[in-house]
C-alpha cells in the first residue's frame, strides 16, 4: 500500500443536512444547492458525471456539463453517435453525480433518459460559440482519428461557414433529459458519519429518507 495515498482524508466539517428542513420538492432543493455552489464561485459548478451502461450491464463514465434543468429532468447535450448515445440508445438509463469540493456536497441522480425536442436542441445549438458549434460537426465522437485530420475538418468547415452566422444543427448531434426516479443529496460530516438523504418517486409525489453513510 502506498502511504502517500492511503494517509489522504480530509474531515468534513461546513454544514449538515436534516430531512425535516429540506424541501418536499428535490427539484427545488437541488436548485437551493446549485445556486450556492455558483456563489460559492466553484469552478464549472455544472459538471457532472454521467454514468451510462451496455444492454448487458457494462459501465462507462464520463464528466458532461449540465445545461438545463426543470421538474422534468437534467439535461446535457452530445453527439448522438458517441458512446454514451450509443448507450443510452440500447439501454435508455443513466445516472449523474454532481461533487462540490468547497461545499462538501454530492449530489447523485438516477433515472431514464430521453432526446429533448429538436426546436429545444437547435435553440441550444444556436446558443454555443461558433468554434463549438463547428467543432460539433468536426469531430466523429469516439471514432478512432488523427489530430491532424480533426484540425484539417474543422479549417474546412471554418472556409465553409465563413459568411454565415447561423449553422443548421448536425442531426447526429442534440441533448437529452435524464427524468429521476431517485435523487440523493450528502453533505459531507465529521467522523464519516455523513448526511445522506433520499428522495424516491412514488406516483405523483416523492418519498424522503435517511439513509445510514
Amino acid at each position: 500500500m502506498d502511504p502517500s495515498v492511503a494517509n489522504l482524508r480530509q474531515e468534513y466539517v461546513r454544514g449538515e443536512l436534516n430531512e425535516t428542513e429540506v424541501d418536499a420538492n428535490p427539484f427545488q432543493q437541488f436548485r437551493y444547492w446549485f445556486e450556492q455552489a455558483i456563489a460559492a464561485q466553484l469552478p464549472e459548478p455544472n459538471a457532472m458525471t454521467l454514468a451510462t451502461a451496455t444492454p448487458d450491464a457494462v459501465p462507462s463514465a464520463r464528466i458532461v456539463l449540465l445545461k438545463d434543468f426543470d421538474d422534468q429532468g437534467f439535461v446535457f447535450y452530445t453527439n448522438y453517435d458517441s458512446r454514451k448515445g450509443q448507450e443510452i440508445a440500447r439501454n435508455p438509463q443513466a445516472a449523474l453525480v454532481f461533487w462540490w469540493t468547497a461545499l462538501e456536497r454530492q449530489v447523485r441522480i438516477e433515472g431514464a433518459v430521453e432526446r429533448v425536442s429538436s426546436p429545444e436542441s437547435d435553440a441550444y445549438f444556436q446558443s454555443r460559440p461558433l468554434g463549438s458549434r463547428l467543432g460539433a460537426w468536426a469531430s466523429p465522437q469516439s471514432q478512432i482519428t488523427r489530430r491532424e485530420d480533426l484540425e484539417h475538418r474543422l479549417q474546412v468547415l471554418k472556409s465553409q461557414y465563413s459568411e454565415q452566422s447561423a449553422i443548421p444543427r448536425p442531426t447526429h448531434w442534440g441533448g437529452y433529459r435524464l427524468r429521476p426516479r431517485a435523487i440523493e443529496f450528502w453533505q459531507g460530516r465529521p467522523n464519516r458519519l455523513h448526511d445522506r438523504i433520499l428522495y424516491q418517486q412514488m406516483d405523483e409525489s416523492w418519498q424522503i429518507q435517511r439513509l445510514a453513510p
